[in-house]
């Protein structure tokens, strides 16, 4: 990071109150403020054109009335990025489509689970997908409710469920998931403990459905394969840095993370689980100065902001 400009950008976002409180830290303001970056607070309920000035804009809400808002700004200042897309965006938050653009990638040894959607919760008999399964709401638009996700061991798991939901075939992973996070050009890959591996002779034991805050009682209780977290090896970094090319390219975004499992039954094999818009970056080890370093980029036009 050099080569200050005399005059600090002003990046103005736009955010939850949640996404605020962990995302602009006094670490982050800290690090961007030493290198000419100002992050400014936007009021999302007033006319952008009416604040500012902005030479970008950092966002992460999805009402109709701030899009419409981006929308005005945009049309009257053509040249000033916005991180992201709401188009874009929107892909993530349907989990049928999130996925849909890991399959176009055709990257060897890459794939998705199996899924389907169940838009009414009658004639579930004839699944062709394999059990147990994790049943997702479709909608992933952040809320508490896109959240509750549950284990289905068998067909009674299915009962209890509000359509419209994923299923999604669950898959021994030895109990890790990658998390890859990206902004702009920049990429850190860290593992994280998951869900516990179901053996069939466990899977027989286990009935109906388990909430996921309730899954880590399932190894206490002996129904979860154990997890050597600290033996598992990284995914190679040929392979992350293509699924990140990938998948930026297809989405058009610059902020996002994705979950990465590595198949139980082909070590060389890794599923794309989850993809997020604008994840915990607080998370990633040193988020402070990735991000800076991605939104001086973005001033310096050394990144594709999409349509705008």
């Amino acid at each position: 990071m050099s080569n200050l400009s005399s005059k600090p950008y002003q990046i103005g976002y736009a955010l939850t109150p949640k996404k605020e409180q962990t995302f602009i830290v006094p670490s982050l303001l800290s690090c961007a403020c030493q290198n000419g970056v100002v992050l400014t607070k936007i009021d999302p309920t007033k006319p952008l054109i009416q604040q500012g000035p902005f030479d970008c804009i950092l966002h992460k809400l999805y009402d109709s009335d701030w899009k419409q808002n981006l929308q005005d700004f945009a049309s009257r200042n053509p040249n000033i990025p916005i991180i992201d897309s709401p188009e874009s965006i929107d892909i993530l938050r349907n989990r049928i489509s999130m996925l849909e653009t890991v399959s176009k990638l055709k990257i060897n040894n890459t794939g998705v689970p199996k899924q389907i959607t169940i838009t009414e919760v009658t004639g579930l008999e004839n699944l062709k997908l394999n059990f147990p399964l994790i049943a997702k709401p479709l909608d992933a638009d952040g809320s508490e409710t896109s959240h509750k996700m549950h284990l289905i061991f068998d067909k009674d798991g299915l009962n209890n469920l509000t359509a419209p939901f994923v299923l999604q075939e669950f898959v021994n992973h030895g109990g890790v998931v990658f998390k890859v996070y990206v902004a702009g050009k920049y990429f850190r890959c860290v593992k994280r403990k998951s869900l516990p591996d179901i053996s069939e002779e466990k899977l027989v034991n286990l009935k109906g459905s388990l909430p996921f805050s309730q899954v880590s009682n399932l190894a206490a209780a002996g129904g979860g394969e154990g997890c050597k977290f600290e033996k598992t090896e990284m995914p190679p970094e040929s392979l992350v840095k293509e699924l990140v090319e990938g998948l930026k390219e297809e989405l058009r975004l610059n902020l996002f993370n994705f979950d990465v499992i590595r198949d139980g039954k082909n070590k060389e094999n890794y599923l794309v689980i989850d993809i997020n818009y604008f994840p915990g970056y607080a998370k990633m080890p040193d988020f402070e100065s990735v991000i800076t370093d991605f939104l001086r980029d973005v001033m310096h036009k050394d990144i594709n902001c999409g349509d705008n």
